[in-house]
């Protein structure tokens, strides 16, 4: 039995997730939480937001996310990737900073306009 808080609105649900019973959930209060608990064992993603490099923007610094969540044991590796990302002004937001994470065909998203 593993325990977590829900994660997926403010309530923070406290689930209980039975892995010797097909990952059955108790303690949420919707339907969403089940589905979290059991993806949380099973195949647990995240989205990741970080910053990179940027010439001629109003700051150095440009902040970027996923723009799915990729598979959280691929985390550190992504955030590596970004080390090398270097982008010039002007970028928009939702432009692609960096296409197809570790062959996910999930990129890294500007979030704002600079």
């Amino acid at each position: 039995m593993t325990e977590l808080i829900c994660i997926v609105c403010p309530k923070g649900c406290h689930l209980k997730v039975d892995e010797k019973n097909g990952c059955a959930v108790t303690g949420n209060g919707c339907k969403r939480g089940e589905v979290y608990g059991k993806k949380e064992l099973t195949d647990p993603t995240r989205v990741v937001p970080s910053t990179v490099k940027i010439n001629g923007g109003s700051h150095r610094r440009l902040p970027v996310k996923t723009s799915e969540p990729i598979p959280k044991a691929m985390i550190f590796d992504a955030m590596k990737l970004l080390d090398t990302v270097e982008v010039t002004a002007p970028v928009k937001r939702g432009d692609v900073v960096y296409k197809d994470i570790l062959g996910t065909g999930i990129d890294f998203v500007a979030t704002r306009d600079m």
